[in-house]
């Protein structure tokens, strides 16, 4: 009994051993050693991507002209004129804005289209608002201004 036992389990070794060899085998193979190995993403350089990024762009939409004081103020400006980082002055704090304005509008455009930094503060270049033009600035500037 003890010898038909041992040949069931030789047996069984060999088969299960058998099945593995036939599983690693699958495993092998070399299309999934070409998955398992397959690049995550891809590269492409330009010469690849043209026609394509042009063709996929949005056309953009025809401008209506330059943006109003009060869209470029809250879309840009807001961030520092509305919390005084950076020691901006506040829309609306007439104080804070007269010296400011005693030196000219020339000025104060000059000092937010390139940037100025002074003692109480400093205004970085176009606001951080590189999209915004010439105008847009300008308009911006009386929209905090011509109220005070």
């Amino acid at each position: 009994m003890l010898k038909k036992l041992s040949y069931l389990l030789a047996a069984g070794m060999a088969a299960a051993t058998l099945s593995g060899a036939v599983f690693a085998a699958d495993e092998m193979s070399t299309e999934a050693i070409a998955e398992r190995i397959a690049p995550v993403g891809q590269v492409y350089t330009a010469k690849d991507l043209e026609g394509i990024a042009t063709a996929a762009a949005a056309p953009a939409a025809a401008s209506s002209g330059p943006r109003d004081g009060e869209t470029v103020f809250k879309g840009a400006c807001f961030a520092c004129h509305d919390t005084g980082a950076a020691g901006a002055p506040k829309r609306g704090d007439k104080a804070a804005w007269e010296p400011r304005i005693a030196q000219g509008f020339e000025t104060l455009r000059k000092h937010a289209i390139e940037g100025f930094t002074g003692k109480a503060g400093m205004m970085p270049a176009r606001g951080t608002c590189a999209a915004c033009s010439d105008e847009e600035i300008e308009n911006a500037i009386h929209y905090m201004i011509d109220k005070l």
